[in-house]
């Protein structure tokens, strides 16, 4: 009788091509995804001379590096030359391999890992790369995607494989409802505050559990996006009637009778009753409260009820040294209310949080008053900004006094221009608080769309459930 299997297992299983005297494995990969800051991978493969085994099954967006402002004038607007070399250089690449672009002049261009759910290239079933960490994103969708190098990208390129070592699985089943103004990302602040930065390093983690079943497909985007943050190397939602609703009609979905039989493929992709996970952790979802970072990783999240801690509290000599140095490139003093929090800049925005229904959210918020400090909000699509701006969402924006700007990764990457000033602080619903992240010495406290909306109206860290 055959071994009880995980929908990651299942996934492994079916897309191994041979396994090594060492123990790797070498996998088939069903897509690849590059962005302009994949130049290298181009060049290694060049000089081996090489071409991209499967044109067909790689996808090209420009992303990381794009302006989101003065879009309209195209690539001869972009006054960094760098930058607009670098994109002049992926259309290249991609046009000289057959690689599908989604370059700034198309109206699919978005971040990489907003338009690939989006456009339907994402599919249950898949072994998916990408040349950035937070592809794991994808995994929302019941696939199994994870980030690797520019030499990785070469070789998946070349070859449609890749060589990896099977992970360990995590299972993180959050029970309950969630509470009237929480969120997908404070379930998985919450859970990176629970386990660590590293409590899923070797892992792929499952999200499971009736909070997670209760999410939309945008919803779990947002937690597949952060498992990294907790050091796995893939998240994952096991498929369902939310997923199949989301993919009908995507423009690169399946039709007709390949859609019937995908569906059944699909169907059959959830694990076993029986099977078991390397590890496994239960959060109540129902007790959580918005969350809000304070430090200089994920890891540092509190409820928006708390306070600074105590970096005198832990037992562990070098728990408390991080924590003063958090404290201290902060400029936060122990027992601070969250609250008391003055901040400077708000970002709405980000693979992990630009979606329409994210931009929906911060709405809500901005319908309460003006913005008492500079916003801006980055859509993470071209397609989800057509869409806001057709539900009038832009100008909820404008009329609160928030900047509307065109998509890409903008302020959670800091690479485009756009970033904090020195000690600036800003709230923002990207995926990282790291020293520097979003621009030298400024200061990141981590978010949901509607938290960052309230900071924005109040001019320091607010809890979003005051507002009604």
């Amino acid at each position: 009788m055959a071994m009880p299997r995980t929908l990651f297992d299942k996934i492994w299983d079916r897309h191994v091509v041979a396994v090594a005297e060492g123990g790797e494995t070498l996998l088939y990969v069903d897509r690849c995804l590059i962005h302009e800051g994949s130049r290298h991978a181009f060049t290694m493969i060049e000089e081996e001379g090489r071409n991209v085994r499967r044109p067909a099954q790689v996808l090209a967006v420009a992303d990381h590096y794009v302006p989101t402002r003065n879009r309209a004038a195209g690539l001869p607007g972009i006054g960094d030359e760098r930058i607009r070399g670098m994109i002049e250089l992926l259309e290249a690449n991609t046009r000289r391999h057959g690689v599908t672009l989604f370059g700034l002049d198309d109206d699919r261009q978005g971040i990489l890992h907003v338009v690939g759910p989006e456009q339907g290239i994402t599919q249950p079933g898949m072994v998916i790369t990408g040349a950035d960490s937070h592809t794991s994103t994808h995994g929302a969708l019941g696939c199994l995607a994870f980030g690797i190098g520019q030499s990785e990208a070469a070789h998946v390129l070349a070859t449609q494989t890749i060589w990896q070592r099977k992970p360990k699985t995590m299972r993180v089943s959050a029970g309950g409802r969630l509470g009237a103004g929480v969120t997908a990302k404070d379930v998985i602040l919450a859970v990176i505050a629970r386990i660590g930065s590293g409590g899923a390093a070797g892992h792929v983690i499952e999200y499971a559990g009736p909070a997670i079943r209760a999410m939309s497909m945008e919803q779990r985007l947002t937690v597949c996006n952060m498992s990294i943050e907790a050091g796995a190397r893939a998240g994952m939602v096991a498929p369902d009637d939310t997923t199949f609703a989301y993919l009908a009609e995507r423009r690169c979905a399946p039709k007709g009778p390949d859609w019937d039989r995908a569906l059944a493929f699909w169907r059959a992709l959830p694990g076993d009753s029986e099977a078991s996970f390397d590890v496994d952790v239960d959060i109540d979802a129902a007790a959580l409260a918005p969350m809000v970072t304070w430090g200089t990783n994920p890891e540092h999240a509190l409820p928006v009820t708390g306070r600074v801690p105590d970096p005198e509290a832990p037992e562990n000599a070098s728990r408390r040294a991080d924590l003063r140095a958090a404290l201290d490139y902060m400029g936060l003093a122990p027992g601070m209310k969250l609250t008391d929090i003055a901040i400077d800049r708000v970002f709405i925005g980000s693979c992990t949080n630009g979606r329409l229904d994210d931009l929906r959210s911060a709405a809500v918020i901005a319908r309460h008053g003006r913005a008492k400090i500079p916003v801006m909000v980055v859509p993470g699509s071209a397609r989800v900004k057509q869409l806001a701006e057709a539900e009038g969402l832009d100008r909820v924006f404008h009329d609160a006094g928030f900047e509307w700007l065109d998509a890409g990764c903008s302020m959670c990457t800091a690479l485009n221009g756009d970033q904090l000033r020195p000690r600036e602080r800003c709230a923002s619903t990207s995926n990282r608080n790291f020293r520097g992240r979003q621009g030298p010495e400024g200061r990141t406290h981590l978010m949901s769309p509607a938290m960052a909306a309230a900071a924005a109206l109040a001019g320091h860290i607010a809890d979003v459930r005051t507002l009604g």
